[in-house]
């Protein structure tokens, strides 16, 4: 296998499905079909992935000793040895930079958050992932990040009720990561992550029935919200709550049933029952938001 096919791996492609929050902005500013914010989005989504690749490199050459004693983490490119980390830090290094320039020209204010979500993912990868509760909650920030990006790269605003899902429903990920790795590890969850001595399954079931139910809420509250009946001209957007209830679920039967969840993007892209859920739930929301035969202009009473 050639060292540019192993450095691509090496940026998790398949962990970029998580830069498809940055679609929001342009979907729920009623923008999809302006083709010029279109790109604007698109371009958008090519600089995260390959921040997030960078981010990715830079936590595999820094967890590359734990990464080793991992079941099936050991075989990724740099912990198996079939990437030089040198190499693959020199390499992501410069697509970062380029990813970068490319955002400070697509807006000022895109480039700041880019840089930002760079500097909190390095941080990350160095010292918060170390930090009991900080670790969980700066893998949500990031998530929070993309959504921001998405609506600042193409200059509109974004909702505080969108931010508050996304901030719920990235922790409820993050939470259930934790949880499969330390259940999936046994005695050795320890020795490959350290800070996962600081937690107990127990724990982490305690607070991923919080925030399942905040994310539930915090979605409800969204489409029954006055202020988005304006913006969007229905009253209908409740009708989806019964697509994100059924992915919470589902989501949750694949973390204690399938005994499943380390991998948030891998179950995005496999499991078919949620897919179609997502795609149903997708088809729905662009269905009320931009046909308007189905619209009422009326807010609800």
């Amino acid at each position: 296998m050639t060292r540019s096919i192993l450095f691509f791996q090496a940026m998790r492609p398949k962990h970029w499905t998580k830069n498809v929050l940055l679609f929001g902005g342009i979907a729920f500013s009623k923008h999809l079909f302006d083709a010029d914010l279109l790109v604007r989005s698109f371009l958008g989504f090519l600089v995260f992935c390959v921040l997030s690749g960078f981010v990715y490199v830079v936590n595999d050459v820094t967890d590359i000793e734990e990464d080793k004693k991992h079941p099936k983490k050991r075989y990724r490119p740099i912990a198996s040895g079939a990437l030089s980390p040198s190499f693959a830090i020199l390499a992501a290094s410069a697509l970062a930079a380029i990813a970068l320039v490319v955002s400070f020209w697509l807006s000022t204010g895109f480039g700041i958050v880019s840089a930002l979500y760079l500097a909190v993912m390095i941080a990350y990868s160095y010292i918060l992932k170390h930090i009991v509760l900080l670790d969980i909650m700066t893998i949500s920030a990031g998530f929070v990040i993309r959504a921001l990006a998405g609506a600042i790269v193409i200059n509109v605003e974004f909702s505080s009720w969108l931010i508050a899902c996304t901030i719920f429903l990235s922790l409820f990920l993050a939470i259930a990561k934790r949880r499969h790795e330390l259940v999936s590890l046994g005695n050795n969850a320890a020795a490959h992550r350290f800070i996962l001595k600081e937690y107990t399954p127990q724990l982490l079931d305690q607070m991923i029935s919080i925030v399942t139910a905040a994310t539930l809420m915090a979605y409800s509250l969204y489409t029954v919200s006055p202020e988005i009946a304006r913006k969007f001209g229905t009253r209908y957007l409740f009708i989806t709550i019964p697509f994100v209830l059924y992915g919470l679920f589902r989501y949750l039967y694949i973390v204690y049933r399938k005994e499943m969840g380390g991998s948030p993007a891998q179950i995005l892209l496999e499991d078919t029952p949620l897919i179609i859920d997502i795609l149903l739930w997708i088809v729905c929301i662009l269905t009320l938001v931009y046909w308007p035969g189905v619209h009422s202009t009326q807010p609800p009473p």
